[in-house]
């Protein structure tokens, strides 16, 4: 099982997202968190079908689709996290940490 821990910044939150796979090309996801909006997600990621545009172009993916119906923050680091998520589970990633710092 795959695992991502997200510090969302200035909303406080945080989350974490378990990716198990369930066959060669298939993921159930589970995210953890108190924000309402990202909690959401569940409900159209129980069983993703990676063949079918997750790992696309982020217009066209599956995760960012989903992301864009439930989250009212387009600068929520979330969904990204659910796609390295998948992939490191999938074997196409290593499990490497990501960082954005954000400074004025």
């Amino acid at each position: 099982m795959a695992k991502a821990k997200v510090f969302a910044g200035a909303c406080g939150f945080t989350v974490v997202v378990k990716v198990q796979k369930i066959s060669k090309m298939k993921v159930k996801v589970e995210i953890i968190s108190a924000c309402q909006d990202v909690r959401m997600l569940n409900e159209d990621l129980t069983e993703v079908d990676c063949s079918k545009g997750v790992f696309g172009n982020m217009v066209e993916s599956y995760i960012y689709k989903a992301a864009s119906k439930r989250l009212h923050n387009s600068d929520c680091p979330v969904p990204c996290a659910i796609i390295k998520a998948i992939q490191v589970e999938l074997g196409g990633a290593l499990p490497r940490d990501v960082t954005i710092n954000i400074s004025e």
